[in-house]
């Protein structure tokens, strides 16, 4: 894969991890954009690098949330801490998309490469993110109890269909349930760290399967172009949400959705 298709992966992959709006639908449109024709999302090289970009990210939110990381890992020691606590029900959020994605992996259902279902997934989540951030609710994440907990978790597993968006369907359901902006989108990212790491998993036994060297070192280099945007895009994110809402992204979700459509169905993707 050409230097400058990594470079757009990575900074579209980072940027677009953490914020709620299906970073499936974008790497769809740069696929396209970067001259690959193929109708479907399941184009093996193409999803190794997708999927590697994804641990760069992973490390960005190991980074920016390294203080939550710590404080959970001393709260072992803890069983009454609230950082103890929020371990657990992190584990426990994150037991429904673990069985699933190991489900998916084993039986590649076909409705996973139709860009049909990720482009509608865009559009509908988009409005489902709309509705729940009406919702007046300042909970912290000190409140969230196990079945919250696992709430948020189920809906994760939902992010296994393409245009669901993992960060996007967690923050909505964390809103459901009345938490703040802030504190969904705390959840939804720490949360990430299991999810993102099983999908490093499978790619570095994909790419023990192929053997191929220069795919190896295309992942290098997507990891620390990811790291770097998905970094800032945290940030950004964020600090909007500490004193604004999730509209502008639910708006721009649905948008992008329409667009997808359009060039499905107008036969130019």
């Amino acid at each position: 894969m050409p230097l400058y298709h990594i470079l757009i992966l990575a900074l579209v992959q980072g940027i677009t991890e953490f914020l709620p709006i299906s970073s499936s639908g974008h790497l769809v449109l740069v696929h396209r954009l970067l001259g690959n024709t193929h109708a479907d999302l399941c184009w093996e090289t193409d999803r190794l690098m997708d999927v590697s970009v994804h641990v760069g990210t992973l490390f960005a939110v190991l980074v920016y949330f390294r203080r939550d990381i710590f404080s959970m890992l001393g709260g072992i020691t803890k069983p009454k801490s609230t950082s103890f606590g929020l371990m657990i029900n992190l584990i426990i959020a994150s037991v429904p998309v673990i069985i699933a994605g190991f489900v998916i992996h084993k039986i590649e259902p076909s409705f996973i490469c139709m860009i049909e279902i990720m482009a509608w997934m865009t559009v509908i989540f988009g409005f489902v993110l709309w509705f729940a951030d009406k919702f007046d609710s300042s909970k912290k994440l000190e409140e969230m109890n196990f079945m919250q907990a696992l709430i948020v978790g189920a809906s994760q597993a939902l992010a296994l269909i393409p245009g669901v968006s993992r960060s996007g369907i967690t923050m909505t359901s964390a809103r459901f349930l009345g938490f703040s902006r802030v504190e969904s989108a705390r959840f939804s990212l720490l949360l990430s760290i299991v999810a993102i790491s099983g999908a490093g998993f499978l790619t570095s036994l994909d790419l023990l399967e192929t053997g191929d060297l220069k795919i190896g070192i295309d992942v290098m280099i997507g990891v620390g172009l990811s790291f770097i945007s998905g970094l800032i895009a945290i940030s950004l994110m964020m600090k909007w949400l500490s004193k604004a809402t999730f509209t502008p992204f639910a708006i721009y979700r649905v948008i992008l959705g329409i667009v997808l459509l359009a060039l499905i169905y107008g036969g130019m993707l």
